[in-house]
């Protein structure tokens, strides 16, 4: 297994939840994922639109900014790849914005949100997500710090230019890939 772990990471059981503070409650029948920004055909999908796409499974291992890593978590639910195909960005997109229902933002360089593995998750090893891992819905980009993933997702913006989001904001690397270690920026 260590050949699969990126430096400065050790193996954990499980994945440590973190929030940026309260989580508004949400009934399902509230629920709306936006899809919007430089894309052709701007999405507005409701939980039972959510379900009814092309459901997948993405097997992966998680990677902490925090130095933890758990492997092989299951991920099920939508493909990012199922959105692109019907959101079509435009031209020149380079990053996508993700936005949970708590205020969190983070941005994604459009080439790992592209990715075969980069799912929309509402199902964590066989179960519902739990609340503390994002219920209902989740981005995961397993190629990227688990910071990245955004939890309790509603909107995913399309951009050409990068803006960065919260933990960004706070000296977080734009990309975030654990394997070259990009945590934070050099000061």
């Amino acid at each position: 297994m260590d050949a699969k772990l990126p430096p400065g990471q050790e193996w954990i059981e499980r994945p440590v939840a973190y929030d940026i503070g309260p989580v508004p409650p949400l009934e399902l029948a509230d629920f709306r994922l936006c899809v919007d920004g430089e894309v052709e055909e701007p999405l507005e999908l409701s939980w039972g639109d959510f379900l009814k796409l092309p459901q997948a499974e993405v097997v992966a291992d998680f990677h902490c900014v925090t130095r933890w890593s758990v492997s092989e978590l299951r991920w099920e639910g939508v493909l990012a790849r199922t959105i692109l195909g019907l959101c079509r960005p435009k031209a020149g997109v380079e990053w996508v914005m993700a936005y949970g229902r708590d205020g969190y933002t983070t941005n994604i360089p459009f080439e790992y949100f592209a990715r075969e593995d980069t799912i929309l998750a509402h199902k964590l090893d066989g179960k519902s997500l739990p609340p503390e891992h994002g219920w209902p819905l989740r981005l995961v980009v397993p190629s990227l710090y688990a910071w990245k993933s955004a939890k309790y997702l509603v909107r995913l913006e399309f951009t050409r230019e990068k803006r960065r989001g919260y933990w960004e904001e706070r000296g977080y690397h734009d990309m975030g890939d654990p394997w070259r270690e990009e945590r934070r920026w050099k000061l």
